[in-house]
């Protein structure tokens, strides 16, 4: 396994700039609460929040190289360890832990004991089916899709939902082969 010490996602998050926490979680709130009202169809939401997600991923998987001097993972595993340890205390300052892998390596669970998008946060009844950090869904799927790995995220365990922990089930669909404009040749 590559050398741990640049990876530390403690030193990164030192170093990086930061929001205060409550401004930054009561304006998601405020974000979702403006997208149940506008769509008021649950699932459209979800649609929505991932898609949002998606689009800041693919940005901000450029922000997370440039910053945390990360190399290049050698499998998906490594990689998977690398956004559980760094990509979340990057950017949201806590850690998850990787459990549940697939016999093939393809799948596995990010698991979240803590996560500060759901402070101050009760779902009504009347949205139950509400996937309400279904952004970080997004931007997972978004991030890995820019270092050429087609992945589905969906969400296993949901502590607004009553379960002990929130857990994202990551598994990779294919990894895309990368095509250069340009051969070195001609």
């Amino acid at each position: 396994m590559a050398p741990v010490a640049p990876r530390s996602g403690d030193a990164v998050f030192a170093n990086v700039e930061r929001v205060n926490a409550e401004l930054f979680t009561l304006t998601y709130g405020a974000i979702v609460r403006q997208l149940i009202t506008d769509l008021e169809e649950v699932e459209e939401v979800n649609k929505q929040l991932d898609q949002m997600g998606y689009n800041i991923g693919i940005r901000l998987i450029d922000e997370f190289l440039a910053k945390s001097n990360v190399s290049r993972c050698v499998d998906f595993k490594e990689t998977a360890e690398v956004i559980a340890k760094v990509g979340f205390k990057m950017f949201l300052g806590v850690t998850a832990s990787v459990t549940n892998w697939d016999a093939d390596g393809t799948s596995c669970s990010l698991v979240l004991e803590d996560n500060p998008l759901v402070d101050f946060v009760e779902l009504p009844d009347t949205c139950q089916g509400l996937y309400y950090c279904n952004i970080l869904s997004g931007v997972i799927r978004g991030a890995l899709e820019m270092v050429s790995m087609k992945t589905e995220i969906t969400w296993v365990r949901d502590m607004l939902r009553g379960d002990d922990a929130f857990e994202l089930r990551v598994k990779l669909l294919k990894q895309v082969p990368e095509e250069y404009p340009y051969k070195d040749d001609e």
